[in-house]
């Protein structure tokens, strides 16, 4: 099995290539036929199978249900191609023989990078399932996708990397994580035994939000377990007679894939000769921070499932 994450005009591209024992005309059933399709897919699916087709998606009819959407077949050419719009992601399932059996080529364009993971390990389980069902075998496996699953396509894809750019005022680091756990979880693993100390504004934040590279002043925003956010100071400078700081370092929890919050982490600088230096050291240094966090997250995630 073959998996990619490229860019392509702007927008995030998954691929995978998985070979099949079977030969088309055996899959295609199972790609394109609802009473086949809910066996693996993970919405309740209805399609017109032409080009322009309507496709329709739903999860269940209980109260707390989502909404169907729809979307429309832009390619259908049994057995070998279907591709089709669910809202606006674009989806691609190819079938080439080889051999007995088949390459089964799956693409998913979004725009949500720093969801890939989610997408990939989700429809790894998926692609399982459907798999078993072909040969004929009850799928064995986890009904939804491990932490470590997840975390393994983080370091695949690249995921784990922070952004930086210059603004008006001076700098910024950028930071945008998916998580496997709920954003209570997270909070709780921030503030560690300083939990009743993250509720209060003017006092300092719990350790597990700063580091030393970037000297933490009082909190000036918060509302648990959502969002901190804090002044810093470069060492040996003072406050300035605007009542500036150095910048600021906000850390927010906010909805995500799958079944984690989704961590953005954002550092902003001033302007100056050690500009370049700080930003570097920020990059470097809330990747070091957030990567044993993440896989924390996910080992307490596995824990919780088993």
């Amino acid at each position: 099995m073959n998996e990619s994450l490229e860019t392509a005009d702007g927008r995030q591209v998954l691929r995978i290539e998985r070979h099949l024992a079977h030969p088309p005309e055996k899959v295609w059933p199972a790609v394109t036929e609802p009473e086949h399709l809910r066996e693996w897919f993970p919405a309740e699916v209805r399609l017109e199978p032409r080009v322009d087709g309507r496709i329709t998606f739903s999860f269940g009819s209980g109260p707390d249900a989502p909404p169907e959407s729809v979307g429309r077949i832009s390619a259908y050419d049994p057995p070998r191609l279907i591709a089709f719009s669910w809202e606006d992601e674009l989806f691609r399932i190819e079938l080439h023989p080889d051999g007995p059996g088949c390459r089964l080529l799956f693409s998913h364009v979004f725009d949500d990078r720093a969801g890939a993971a989610s997408f990939a390990s989700g429809w790894r389980i998926c692609l399982d399932v459907l798999e078993g069902l072909l040969d004929g075998r009850p799928f064995e496996g986890p009904q939804r996708p491990s932490g470590r699953l997840h975390e393994s396509y983080v370091e695949l894809f690249g995921l784990a990397d922070g952004t930086a750019e210059a603004t008006p005022e001076g700098w910024r680091v950028r930071f945008e994580r998916q998580l496997t756990r709920p954003a209570e979880a997270v909070w709780a693993a921030l503030a560690g035994p300083a939990t009743d100390r993250a509720d209060t504004l003017g006092t300092a934040p719990p350790p597990g939000f700063t580091t030393g590279e970037f000297p933490a002043g009082p909190v000036t925003a918060l509302d648990a377990p959502t969002l901190l956010e804090y002044a810093w100071q470069p060492p040996g400078t003072a406050t300035g007679p605007d009542g500036s700081t150095g910048g600021r370092i906000r850390w927010e929890l906010v909805s995500g894939t799958g079944h984690g919050a989704r961590l953005v982490l954002e550092q902003t600088g001033p302007a100056g000769a050690t500009a370049e230096a700080e930003q570097a050291t920020a990059l470097a240094t809330w990747r070091e921070r957030i990567e044993p966090l993440a896989r924390r997250l996910a080992a307490e995630a596995d824990r919780l499932d088993t």
